[in-house]
């Protein structure tokens, strides 16, 4: 299958200004495409990822990917989407969010010589003055149009308005398709389903400034079987950045879909095979599950890394078994070669002296001791509030007291919390 035929049969697309000659030209060759992220937080979180996902394939298939980082555009702000007028940041703050970004972009896709670009719009927007730009740019766009745009249209008739500032947005976008067209050969823009006026906008001015042929694309955007936007948790937005959304967290959010959800999600959120997909989805429960587990194990390693995504699933199969113990389930999925025991070794570990139990090691110390606690008084202050764990069990007394009996079995897990494991061995 072709990377076009690839991205229609999983979902991706919502709308194509040219689905024929879109597919022909990804079809016949190498195309250099753009998507483009405004640096408004220091991270991306699950809501941006499908974009990023269509560029994992189109870049497999052998295709360029620009990932454009919006530090000028960002200073303006998109009102797409948007019910009132973005928090204006510092020139810093952007600055910093961008760098960040950037990382996170590189464990998604190959940034090697040849393979993907990364840009920031501050390089060109940034020097451009204003008086050449409203005679060279201003001038090829219709307010008429502009106007009529679903962006705008929403802002226009919700009670905040829209500020000539974000009316501008549309215009600097339309640049960014220009530059790249003219500087980098890209004749291709994707993004969300919010974007297409920006997308369409920037095809006319490239037309109009280079008679370049350009084309462009948007992927939907994803709702749960709720109708509610994919992407948020209770908690709020779910964060590649695990000092927002720790990685317990982010496996959890995707092990926790609604049944209904998890063929939708494994197509568009996996690299596995698309009938495994449809397979995996289609099970009933309580089979599902195992579905479900493999979507989060997936997800989590493209975001965080294999060692990492295993020590979630280690984390959550021993605090709520797993879903298919006998393996009876086929997947290509490489958590298939994952077993309990294997995944428990990911785990942080601690390994207490013997000498140290030899009259017995205060439960408080060895929290603090393994780093699960900074001191002895939090640690103990943890198990009264019902924080502190042995092997899954909550522990009840603060006095308690660990020996070298407490081993026969094999090695302790200690638990803070959801989140934050031990696995304590037996020294010498």
């Amino acid at each position: 299958m072709s990377a076009f035929e690839i991205l229609q049969d999983r979902g991706f697309f919502y709308q194509l200004t040219d689905e024929q000659t879109i597919q022909d030209k990804l079809a016949a060759g190498p195309v250099t495409f753009y998507i483009g992220f405004d640096p408004t937080a220091d991270s991306l979180h699950v809501g941006h990822l499908l974009p990023v996902m269509g560029a994992r394939i189109l870049q497999a298939a052998g295709h360029l990917p620009i990932m454009l980082v919006g530090g000028g555009t960002a200073m303006v702000g998109d009102p797409s989407g948007k019910t009132e007028m973005r928090q204006m940041l510092t020139t810093e703050t952007i600055a910093a969010n961008a760098e960040a970004i950037k990382g996170q972009l590189g464990r998604f896709l190959d940034f090697g010589d040849g393979k993907a670009r990364m840009v920031n719009n501050l390089d060109w927007l940034g020097g451009i003055k204003y008086i050449e730009f409203l005679r060279d740019i201003g001038s090829r766009f219709s307010v008429n149009r502009m106007l009529q745009a679903e962006s705008v249209k929403q802002r226009l008739d919700a009670e905040s308005g829209l500020s000539f500032l974000e009316f501008n947005y549309m215009l600097l976008q339309a640049y960014d398709f220009y530059v790249l067209s003219r500087d980098h050969g890209c004749s291709m823009q994707f993004g969300g389903q919010d974007q297409w006026g920006n997308i369409v906008a920037g095809i006319d001015l490239a037309r109009r400034m280079i008679q370049a042929e350009t084309y462009g694309g948007t992927f939907p955007l994803l709702t749960n079987s709720q109708g509610q936007k994919f992407g948020k948790s209770v908690g709020g937005a779910v964060w590649l950045d695990e000092t927002r959304t720790s990685v317990f967290d982010y496996y959890q959010f995707w092990r926790n879909v609604d049944d209904a959800d998890v063929t939708k999600l494994l197509l568009l959120f996996t690299p596995l095979p698309a009938d495994e997909c449809r397979r995996l989805g289609a099970l009933e429960t309580p089979a599902v599950n195992r579905a479900k587990e493999i979507l989060a194990y997936e997800a989590t390693a493209l975001a965080h890394g294999h060692e990492k995504a295993v020590a979630a699933y280690a984390s959550a199969i021993r605090q709520f078994g797993a879903a298919d113990d006998a393996g009876a389930i086929p997947t290509t999925s490489r958590i298939a070669t994952i077993t309990a025991e294997s995944a428990a070794d990911t785990l942080p570990t601690y390994t207490v002296p013997a000498a140290d139990l030899a009259d017995g090691l205060w439960i408080c110390k060895l929290f603090a001791d393994s780093g699960l606690a900074k001191s002895n008084g939090e640690a103990r202050r943890l198990v009264k509030q019902g924080g502190g764990y042995l092997n899954d069990e909550k522990i009840e007394d603060d006095q308690l007291q660990i020996t070298a009996a407490d081993f026969a079995a094999g090695p302790l897990m200690l638990r803070a919390g959801k989140k934050n494991h031990r696995r304590i061995l037996l020294g010498e």
